[in-house]
């Protein structure tokens, strides 16, 4: 009989075992709530024990989700999430840890941030809202309102070009970027799920409704009404289909891509672009596949999913290795020798 200690199964956990006793402080029909769900549904599955889950925010409505979840959690500072999350991934490489923020916290005050969080690529999930407003503040445009919003800081409407946030994040060089929606359950949780597996920083924007100060911003891609000819569904190895039966597609020309109606024009599904998680060129067209939130003048349905997922190395593997590196050649170091150092001056 072997006599090697083990350690014990992690402890067995439902979403009812995250909800916490604070009373949630977000709007009558906010999408946050739709969001907490999900994360509190999903989570259980990764067979993690409570303890080794930590969840780290910013300042905005969505940074108050630390609060809402039964593991450990921080909620920071301003648009400073994704550098205290890399520093707690460094120190303790155990630990799963997620990053929850908003479309002002993360492409405004932590716009430097956010992008060298992707290109350093440690073991993080991003989770951002994106409601294209201040929402805690009351109302103010935010790095992703479209042109034209009206708005308290933006009466006659906002002049300023928006984010585009998943062509930002493949432009920092994203291990994963996808998307996905507050009020699409299953496909918001499909993409959580996704987030969670992948190894290095996750990105997942998820479209929120604000219902007080944006209202129905995203209508168009979450309305059943409109839904099914302007939501693009990714799938890796399938083809680019949509719209009603699912017979428009996408196909691609010397030109570019084109919407096409296969029954119109005589094609069939062979004939359109197969998406491929892995190839960077595609997924920055389909990244801009992002006109007006309205639909108007945008001949391109808005994508859904995962546009791209690679391995590369995490930060926290390639510093740990470092370091690994440095003891086996010097030997374990020695606080006092680093401190007063070999070379010293005399200041008169």
């Amino acid at each position: 009989m072997s006599t090697q200690a083990t350690e014990p199964p992690p402890a067995v956990f439902t979403a009812r075992d995250l909800v916490t006793d604070q009373d949630i402080r977000w709007c009558p029909g906010c999408g946050d709530y739709s969001i907490l769900k999900q994360v509190q549904t999903v989570l259980p599955e990764l067979g993690l024990p409570r303890e080794k889950i930590v969840f780290v925010s910013g300042i905005g409505c969505s940074s108050r989700f630390p609060y809402y979840m039964n593991t450990y959690g921080m909620h920071s500072i301003h648009g400073r999430a994704t550098a205290i999350a890399t520093g707690l991934k460094l120190s303790r490489p155990d630990l799963n840890v997620w990053v929850v923020s908003g479309d002002g916290d993360s492409f405004s005050i932590g716009g430097n941030h956010f992008i060298h969080t992707l290109r350093k690529n440690p073991d993080l999930n991003l989770l951002v809202f994106n409601n294209q407003i201040y929402g805690l503040t009351k109302g103010q445009f935010s790095p992703t309102s479209p042109r034209g919003q009206v708005t308290k800081s933006s009466p006659l409407g906002a002049v300023e070009h928006p984010f585009n946030p998943a062509a930002l994040a493949l432009g920092a060089d994203a291990t994963f970027v996808a998307r996905s929606a507050d009020r699409d359950q299953k496909h918001l949780q499909a993409m959580i799920r996704r987030a969670a597996a992948h190894r290095g920083t996750s990105f997942l924007e998820i479209y929120q409704n604000c219902n007080v100060f944006n209202d129905g911003a995203f209508s168009l891609f979450t309305d059943r009404q409109t839904r099914e000819d302007h939501v693009l569904y990714l799938e890796h190895g399938a083809p680019l289909t949509f719209g009603p039966g699912r017979r428009k597609g996408i196909r691609l020309r010397d030109s570019g891509p084109e919407v096409v109606d296969l029954d119109a024009a005589g094609l069939s599904e062979s004939d359109l672009w197969i998406h491929d998680e892995t190839d960077l060129f595609k997924a920055g067209l389909l990244a801009r596949f992002f006109g007006d939130p309205r639909g108007i003048d945008d001949p391109f349905p808005r994508p859904f999913g995962v546009f791209y997922a690679v391995t590369r190395p995490t930060l926290e593997d390639e510093v740990h290795a470092q370091i690994s590196g440095a003891r086996s050649r010097s030997g374990q170091g020695k606080l006092d020798a680093l401190i007063s150092g070999e070379n010293t001056w005399e200041i008169k």
